[in-house]
């Protein structure tokens, strides 16, 4: 059993992350940011929802952004276009959900 509310990986000078989850059918990856850091841009590589456990985050999807805090919910389409930033003075965390789980899908 792993608790997404303790051993949060938070680590200095870059984004923190585990795996919680790697299925046929599902990812599960924990991401943790310190404020400052951020995900780099990159398009989703499958069906993606983001659910913010601590904190908040900043979204940029296909050039607009959003802030999603604690409890939100964020649907991200396949391939589209996306960074993610802590642009907040306390350390945010947030599951990234996967459906189906990358490597199933098509290029």
């Amino acid at each position: 059993m792993k608790n997404v509310l303790t051993d949060i990986p938070y680590t200095e000078g870059q984004m923190g992350k585990r795996q919680l989850v790697d299925e046929k059918h599902l990812l599960v990856m924990q991401v943790a940011l310190k404020p400052d850091q951020k995900v780099p841009e990159h398009r989703a590589n499958s069906n993606v929802h983001l659910l913010v456990v601590e904190g908040q985050i900043t979204l940029t999807l296909a050039g607009k952004d959003l802030v999603a805090a604690k409890g939100a919910l964020v649907p991200v389409a396949f391939k589209t276009l996306m960074s993610i930033r802590n642009a907040s003075t306390d350390n945010t965390s947030f599951l990234i959900l996967k459906t189906p789980n990358p490597s199933e899908m098509e290029p």
